[in-house]
Parts: structure tokens; C-alpha cells; sequence
């Protein structure tokens, strides 16, 4: 059965070290019939933004990526205020055979009970395992410069890759890009980009 999982959550910013990514396998990726990506920009989405992913997961994963025709933001995703969108209802509606990975810049939220919100904002939600995923900007560009907006991207498109492939949140090495953020941004900031040796092996046997 497909469940959710999400990354983290409210922002506290930290400071960053610039690392080079890391390349996965080709055997790895192959093995988890991942050869190709497609990004769907979901509303208006800036070529940079587009640029920026589209490297980032060729240079880590090693396969190809196609960006598909802009698809608009409808009214029917919105979530209850009115303010920002629904981030199940854009999985639901979107949801794809293909390995698709869903960009916007607005703000995307979850019904979140653990914390009592009808509306949680979020970075990124991923089916695990499954092809789709979804990734906002909103929350990733408050405070950044345009280096750290830009390897937080990396972090959060590649994080919800790994949750497609099956890959739960990482608990065994905290600079895995695998980590859960636990409600602050500041992990992201330490994370670094790559999979620890035990995500790593947990994918190849999948």
C-alpha cells in the first residue's frame, strides 16, 4: 500500500558547505527501472528553476530527463483557505506510470494530524514507494541567496526521488540525503548530497 511521505516542514535557517553531487550507479539506477525522469511544471515556473532540477537529477541519478509542456493550476487544488494548493489532490490528480516529478513556485500543504493542521506547509511529498512526486519552491527560497535556493532544490528533488524508489526517511547517518528535516530546514542545510552506505544497498536489493 502507497503512503505519503513528506519533508520537513517549518523554516529555520542555517548555514550550508557547497559539496559537489554525488553520481549514483548506472547499475543502481537501472536495477530500479529508473532511466528516465519527466518534470511537469505545474503554473508558471521559471526556466532557471526548471534548469536547476533538471541537471541536478541527471548528475546524481545518471539518466535522462524530459520537461514536459507547463500544465496550469487549477481551482480544484486548492487546499481549504484558498491560499495555497492541496499537495494530495496534485499527487491524485497527477499521479503517473512514468517517473514524474511535479514543480511549482506556489505554496503546496497537507492535512497533518499529528500536528493538528488542516494545512501544513511543505517542501515536497513523494509516494514510497511509487513514480510521483511533487516538489515547491515557496518555502525554499525565504532568506536564500541564489546558491543556497539552489542546492536546497537539489536536496529536496533528489530526497523525493529516493522516496519513489522506496527509500523511508534515514536515521542512520545524518548527512544522508535520506534524513527527515523534523520541522526545520536547517537539516537540509546539513545534509549533504548523497546516499549513505545503508540507503544505498537498500535500494539495490529492491
Amino acid at each position: 500500500m502507497k503512503h505519503y511521505i513528506l519533508l520537513s516542514l517549518i523554516l529555520v535557517f542555517g548555514n550550508i558547505t557547497t559539496v559537489k553531487p554525488a553520481v549514483m550507479d548506472n547499475q543502481l539506477a537501472k536495477s530500479n527501472s529508473l532511466s528516465t525522469i519527466r518534470i511537469l511544471p505545474l503554473g508558471n515556473v521559471s526556466q532557471t528553476t526548471l534548469f536547476v532540477v533538471k541537471n541536478s537529477l541527471i548528475k546524481f541519478y545518471n539518466l535522462k530527463v524530459e520537461v514536459l509542456p507547463e500544465k496550469p493550476l487549477i481551482t480544484d487544488l486548492l487546499a481549504k483557505s484558498k491560499t495555497r494548493y492541496e499537495a494530495n489532490k496534485i499527487l491524485s490528480k497527477f499521479n503517473s506510470d512514468d517517473n514524474l516529478m511535479i514543480i511549482t513556485e506556489k505554496d503546496i500543504a497537507i492535512k497533518y494530524k499529528r500536528r493538528n493542521s488542516d494545512e501544513w506547509g511543505i517542501f515536497g511529498i513523494g509516494y514510497c514507494p511509487g513514480k510521483t512526486c511533487l516538489v515547491s519552491t515557496f518555502r525554499l527560497k525565504r532568506h536564500a541567496t541564489e546558491a543556497l535556493f539552489k542546492e536546497r532544490m537539489e536536496k529536496v528533488c533528489i530526497h523525493e526521488v529516493g522516496h519513489n524508489l522506496g527509500l523511508n526517511h534515514c536515521k542512520f547517518d545524518p548527512k544522508c540525503i535520506m534524513n527527515d528535516a523534523n520541522g526545520t530546514i536547517s537539516q537540509v542545510d546539513r545534509e549533504k548530497l548523497f546516499f549513505c552506505s545503508r540507503c544505498k544497498k537498500l535500494i539495490s536489493r529492491k
